[in-house]
């Protein structure tokens, strides 16, 4: 394919695909007619407007799919769109598994995408959950009171790193796996790590 906006990352890309390769090729055409600009970003192929992240494709195991930066901003009218995790806020994407499923839904794909477009020309923004809006789970609660030094030192974690303890501490369904979890990293957020540091 030569085309003035393809990027020849992408091409690399597309080589060395092993699995959803036809899946991908096919989504890169829709994709460019809708007259968005290619490059990779985190190690895939991420289409722009105006240096703006519009959709990217990736591949899984189960399945391919584009997932739109801003999907949840997306009216949806095919109800297709899917949101991975409960956590994740603004991106949403569609899923396919193998190249009939890309072809027939062409069209409605092209819309999906021309509204991401405009979306993106209106400068809109996701409303993002802000970290203060989580619950404490009783259990780190229970932590900050017995550990004067904890709760402050949890504050000056960035928004991000707060947000990810609170999503991990809270998963159990039992209170002593809660209560196990908050011990492992309490040293861990008194030294100002993350989860992941």
């Amino acid at each position: 394919m030569t085309d003035n906006r393809t990027n020849r990352k992408v091409d690399g890309f597309l080589r060395k695909a092993k699995q959803w390769k036809e899946e991908f090729e096919k989504l890169r055409t829709i994709i460019l007619e809708t007259g968005l600009t290619e490059d990779i970003k985190w190690m895939h192929p991420c289409y722009m407007f105006e240096d703006k992240n519009v959709v990217l494709m990736h591949g899984f195991k189960e399945y391919c799919a584009l997932l739109f930066h801003k999907g949840a901003l997306l009216k949806d009218p095919q109800g297709i769109l899917i949101q991975q995790t409960e956590n994740v806020q603004a991106a949403r994407q569609i899923r396919f598994t193998n190249v009939k499923e890309i072809v027939e839904m062409e069209s409605i794909l092209k819309d999906y995408i021309l509204e991401a477009i405009e979306i993106e020309k209106a400068g809109l923004k996701v409303e993002l959950k802000k970290h203060e809006e989580y619950q404490i789970p009783d259990e780190l609660q229970s932590k900050f009171d017995d550990t004067p030094a904890l709760k402050p030192a949890f504050e000056a974690l960035t928004p991000g790193r707060q947000r990810a303890y609170i999503l991990y501490f809270s998963k159990p369904k039992q209170s002593k796996t809660r209560v196990s979890r908050v011990e492992k990293y309490m040293q861990q957020i008194l030294d100002g790590k993350g989860l992941n540091d």
